[in-house]
């Protein structure tokens, strides 16, 4: 899906480490591999759990790739919400060299 110049957009190594970073991936991404700081908010509960994400703050939102994400920072944008797509998603954010945490004792991937 393509989603053009309509969605700011950020690269993940020039994401702030005190920004808010929302994760919309399903559990067993955020399980295998997340940023330490970021939110978890699966992008099908953003519904039932929108009224957690600060409005008083730009928010970086981030997937897998950056697809899911871009529909997300649409939506958030539109809804009065100052958001921006990671670009490349957690697979950027890994290549980046970005903080990682998993559950278990294995190396954190991303799934």
């Amino acid at each position: 899906m393509f989603f053009g110049e309509d969605v700011p957009a950020v690269i993940a190594a020039d994401v702030p480490q005190d920004g808010y970073l929302l994760d919309v991936r399903e559990q067993d991404e955020w399980d295998a591999g997340h940023a330490p700081e970021a939110v978890h908010i699966p992008m099908g509960r953003l519904n039932d759990r929108a009224g957690e994400i600060p409005r008083d703050r730009e928010v970086y939102v981030i997937c897998r790739s950056g697809a899911r994400s871009a529909r997300v920072t649409v939506a958030l944008n539109q809804a009065g919400w100052v958001a921006k797509n990671v670009d490349g998603g957690m697979r950027a954010w890994s290549a980046a060299g970005r903080p990682m945490e998993g559950l278990g004792d294995t190396e954190p991937y991303v799934a």
